[in-house]
């Protein structure tokens, strides 16, 4: 099962390590749910999500200080000794040595947060959820264009680098060539980004590999970007029919959430990097509210039945 490396969580959310004597290299988490410890400290064991991370606020805090010492270290065993993954500690709360000695004999590893417990939680919600969520990989090009998030698809060497390169050129950013790993955050959202290999690199036929960031600087790269359109390129076909209109938007689906994609027809001297642009900016204006094969079918049919009421005027 997929899974996120503590240390990287860690390392990402900036957490003080209370335990730096616990080997945290073997240590997964498998969930992007978390649980506050409340009825658990109390002594309810039942239904326990002791996969999750633990977070222990201010009032879970304050409920074992109150507690005489001999009370708080047996309520605090029972619940460090659960097989948790690891204990957060938020709001500038910080364990007794006694708790983070029981730390260390179960092998719990502890941190300790300044955020307050509700910014936190929100944070590494969202975070996990980004890291464990579904994910595949297509062969592709994605651009940011305009603040829209372009997946370029094609068969190989029909020019999708090419068109990306003209497009960085143009001042819009790279977020992967050739390989790009599609993660599904929402039912809604899709958010793609590079392998860690490949990331800021194109492929560029008898040229060979380009850095993009040495080339054109940190403004023309972008580490993730959401999908909000795919344009499919594919080779002219004189006996196919293309859609001239836009009246009907067309979707294809990756990890079950649909999005609008275009089929782009590819004849010499057609200049890709100006038409993704285009479709860029017309598919932001269909988002807020603004349709321009619609606008031109109502001014039709608005002429047409102007004609039909006054025939004398042809």
């Amino acid at each position: 099962m997929k899974g996120v490396q503590l240390t990287k969580m860690a390392q990402e959310l900036e957490l003080t390590n209370l335990t730096p004597e616990i080997d945290l290299s073997d240590i997964v988490i498998k969930t992007a749910e978390i649980n506050r410890p409340a009825l658990q400290l109390t002594g309810y064991l039942e239904h326990f999500a002791n996969e999750r991370v633990q977070i222990i606020g201010y009032v879970e805090y304050t409920y074992l200080m109150q507690l005489n010492e001999e009370e708080r270290r047996f309520k605090y065993e029972r619940f460090i000794s659960s097989k948790i993954p690891c204990v957060i500690f938020s709001t500038m709360t910080r364990p007794s040595q006694d708790m983070i000695d029981l730390a260390v004999k179960y092998n719990v590893p502890t941190f300790v947060t300044e955020r307050t417990t509700s910014s936190f939680m929100a944070e590494i919600i969202r975070w996990l959820g980004v890291q464990l969520a579904p994910c595949i990989s297509i062969h592709g090009v994605l651009v940011d264009v305009y603040g829209e998030g372009i997946l370029i698809t094609g068969e190989s060497g029909i020019g999708k680098s090419e068109a990306a390169l003209e497009l960085i050129k143009r001042g819009h950013r790279l977020v992967s060539d050739d390989v790009v790993e599609i993660r599904k955050v929402s039912d809604v959202t899709l958010v793609g980004s590079a392998p860690d290999i490949t990331r800021h690199f194109i492929e560029l036929r008898g040229i060979g590999i380009i850095d993009v960031k040495t080339l054109f600087g940190v403004e023309s790269v972008k580490d993730t970007q959401s999908i909000d359109l795919v344009i499919k390129l594919e080779e002219w076909d004189r006996d196919k029919e293309y859609d001239r209109l836009g009246l009907h938007e067309e979707y294809t689906e990756y990890l079950g959430n649909k999005v609008v994609c275009h089929s782009l027809p590819i004849r010499p001297g057609r200049n890709l990097a100006i038409i993704v642009e285009a479709a860029a900016v017309n598919h932001r204006q269909k988002k807020m509210g603004y349709n321009a094969a619609e606008a031109l079918y109502k001014r039709v049919q608005a002429n047409l039945a102007k004609k039909r009421e006054n025939p004398e005027e042809e």
